[in-house]
């Protein structure tokens, strides 16, 4: 694998990477072509793990599609050959045993999938995959709705999600959305309902999904954060209740105007505040922080900001920048005391490691709530010119080069992205035009 972090991301501090300037990383893989890529909506968008701190970025924060990681799945050796010129073949060998399913077994249907996933997650392989999709996600729908065992199952919906990621085309919804739901719905097992719920949310995204589609969606995750899982027979179980807001939040990403959904929204969010799961409290606030940030947009022509209460408008260099478009959460006063008594947790029943994402989550999302432009990790301790430092959330690239997350929307694109790819965000990010153009932030040299 050529060194995608030391060529990539040497880039002129405080802009964001032109196609021109990520067409000069260095020479791609194998199928690095882009021009085939589509980009998804990018309104009003955001994305890293909740584990990222000002010092941290390494994409080591244990976020996975269900409760094993790819990673963890792939056996000693099968994960070794970025460095061989042997991938492609042996990608299109896992190919024709995908599409050529007679006479396999489940375990070698396992094993082949978990060599396919390892190829798409360390290369990007739209020039490969491109010609074979009419064969590839019909086979592996097949291992969706009859896989013999869980893992064959999981697997089978881990790769459409790679395969979804790598070459985007806009009928895919249409082709999975359907058999996806149902192992959502009925699937036996809770990984396989978290990997359908993952696997659903990325159809969805890439999948060419309408904005009603994306709408339905999101109110299926809601109906299982509010019901606990009840709705899809797994009753108060938090890995399922975490994902289905996780995703909810990745997918809220794509809709320009929220109003009318947020107060059912936040209704639900606000009750699992309460949980008992510290993955479901910080995922509930993140959403809810996201919410706040949606209710205030840039100011328009036409807008009469004197006619509004100042604590409605955000100025920069004396001008009006942001305005309050929408109430979001009519008993805000509650709500901040109970993100301020989360942010300062100190029940004996929390691990320290526990105590200390709640209070890191929740104090960010407890200044979103009271000054809804301000996104994660926000300063507001002054440098020595006199301004704000902001947000100080920044993410690791390597080559000495950061990305700062500076929004919610942006938080939540990022680790969206994170867990769908995994080990491979970094090439994925460099080749692949779909995911740059699903998180096109600012990155900076340090």
């Amino acid at each position: 694998m050529h060194d995608l972090r030391k060529q990539a991301l040497g880039l002129e501090s405080g802009k964001t990477m032109s196609r021109k300037a990520r067409s000069k990383l260095g020479t791609p893989s194998p199928g690095g072509s882009r021009s085939n890529s589509a980009a998804p909506s990018r309104n009003g968008s955001r994305v890293p793990s909740r584990n990222v701190s000002d010092d941290e970025g390494d994409f080591s924060d244990g976020t996975q599609w269900s409760t094993n990681s790819i990673d963890e799945m792939i056996a000693p050796g099968e994960a070794d050959d970025e460095a061989s010129e042997t991938w492609i073949s042996d990608l299109n060998d896992r190919m024709n045993e995908i599409i050529d399913r007679k006479r396999s077994s489940a375990e070698g249907r396992e094993q082949t999938l978990v060599g396919f996933i390892s190829h798409l997650t360390r290369h990007y392989a739209q020039d490969q995959i491109k010609h074979k999709m009419g064969e590839l996600v019909p086979s592996i729908l097949k291992s969706v709705k009859s896989g013999q065992t869980e893992r064959e199952t999981v697997l089978a919906l881990r790769a459409l999600g790679m395969i979804l990621i790598t070459d985007p085309r806009d009928e895919v919804y249409d082709t999975v959305a359907d058999t996806f739901k149902r192992s959502i719905n009925d699937g036996e097992y809770a990984a396989v309902k978290i990997a359908g719920i993952r696997s659903l949310s990325a159809a969805t995204f890439y999948g060419g999904a309408s904005t009603e589609e994306v709408e339905e969606v999101m109110d299926l995750f809601l109906d299982i954060v509010s019901s606990d899982g009840a709705v899809i027979e797994a009753p108060d179980n938090a890995e399922i209740v975490t994902a289905a807001l996780e995703e909810w939040g990745f997918l809220a990403t794509q809709l320009e105007d929220m109003e009318e959904t947020t107060e059912a929204a936040m209704d639900t969010f606000v009750d699992q505040l309460e949980s008992g799961d510290v993955d479901v409290q910080v995922a509930a606030g993140e959403n809810i922080a996201l919410l706040f940030e949606k209710s205030y947009t840039d100011v328009e022509p036409g807008d009469d900001v004197e006619k509004l209460d100042p604590n409605d408008v955000e100025t920069g260099h004396g001008q009006p920048t942001m305005i309050k478009r929408y109430t979001v959460y009519r008993q805000k006063p509650l709500l901040q005391s109970t993100l301020d008594s989360l942010a300062k947790a100190s029940s004996k029943r929390l691990s320290k490691k526990d105590r200390k994402q709640l209070h890191t989550a929740f104090a960010d999302i407890a200044h979103t709530v009271e000054k809804p432009t301000r996104g994660p990790r926000y300063s507001t301790a002054l440098d020595e010119d006199g301004r704000e430092y902001g947000s100080r959330m920044k993410v690791n690239l390597g080559a000495g080069s950061v990305m700062t997350i500076d929004a919610w929307w942006k938080l939540a694109r990022f680790q969206g992205l994170k867990r769908l790819l995994q080990a491979g965000f970094l090439v994925h990010y460099g080749f692949n035009e779909a995911v740059y153009e699903s998180l096109p932030v600012v990155v900076d040299d340090e």
